[in-house]
C-alpha cells in the first residue's frame, strides 16, 4: 500500500484533535542559516514557495521547502 499525497481533512465531530501545520520558514537573501547535513551556509537566493539558494563556502545547494533540517541564525 502506498500513502496518498492528499492529507486527509479533519471533521469537527471527529474525537481526536486536528493536526497543527507547521507555519511556513521565510528567508531573506542574505540570512546565515544552519543545516543539519550541510552545516553553516548564507541564503544568496530565493525562489518564493518553492526553494532557496544557499552557499555554504565550498558548494551551493538548492534547499527545498518546507526547510525541515535549516533554520535561520
Amino acid at each position: 500500500m502506498t500513502k496518498s499525497a492528499v492529507p486527509r481533512r479533519h471533521l469537527p465531530s471527529s474525537p481526536f484533535k486536528a493536526p497543527v501545520e507547521q507555519p511556513i520558514r521565510q528567508f531573506n537573501v542574505g540570512d546565515r542559516v544552519t543545516h543539519d547535513e550541510h552545516g553553516l551556509g548564507r541564503v544568496v537566493g530565493i525562489e518564493e514557495g518553492i526553494a532557496v539558494l544557499v552557499d555554504f563556502g565550498s558548494v551551493q545547494k538548492r534547499i527545498l521547502s518546507p526547510y525541515s533540517k535549516m533554520a535561520a541564525l
